[in-house]
């Protein structure tokens, strides 16, 4: 697989973004597009990113500095369903991943699921997030810690 990148959603992609969605089995597990782009238009502290493979847009991933608990979460992720099982879910934590790991302020980073969304916690699992036994509005979370932290920021 080519590599992937992450792409601000702005005025030129936001309607590309909107109409990318997943399968009709899997709409209980991720907000739409179109209700975190609103979100993320009311919380200044969400970052909206369009994962692109080439220069298609073949899903969404949102990350944010939580004003309650000040950790940093993913908020959502969602490959389309004309691109899943290509990888691309997995390729686009890693880069949310490694531009968290280079925030300053990063101490862990945060994520949460479905109990029935097998797929999120099998590859949440396989990128090293453990649950962290808290379940918030039905969802299981799970966080991600490098255990080698240099003075609390992540290494």
């Amino acid at each position: 697989m080519d590599k992937i990148t992450l792409r601000p959603i702005d005025r030129g992609n936001w309607r590309e973004c909107i109409g990318l969605s997943v399968s009709d089995e899997q709409k209980s597990f991720v907000a739409s597009n179109l209700f975190s782009l609103a979100q993320a238009g009311v919380f200044d502290e969400c970052v909206p990113l369009g994962i692109y493979h080439g220069d298609a847009m073949v899903g969404f991933v949102m990350y944010a500095l939580d004003a309650q608990d000040h950790n940093y979460w993913v908020y959502r992720l969602m490959i389309d369903q004309r691109h899943q099982r290509q990888g691309f879910g997995k390729a686009a934590m890693i880069e949310v991943m490694d531009r968290l790991k280079g925030l300053p302020d990063c101490i862990r980073v945060r994520i949460s699921y479905e109990p029935e969304n097998e797929g999120a916690a099998l590859l949440y699992r396989n990128l090293g997030f453990r649950e962290t036994g808290e379940i918030i509005e039905g969802e299981i979370v799970l966080e991600w810690m490098d255990h080698h932290r240099d003075g609390g920021r992540l290494l």
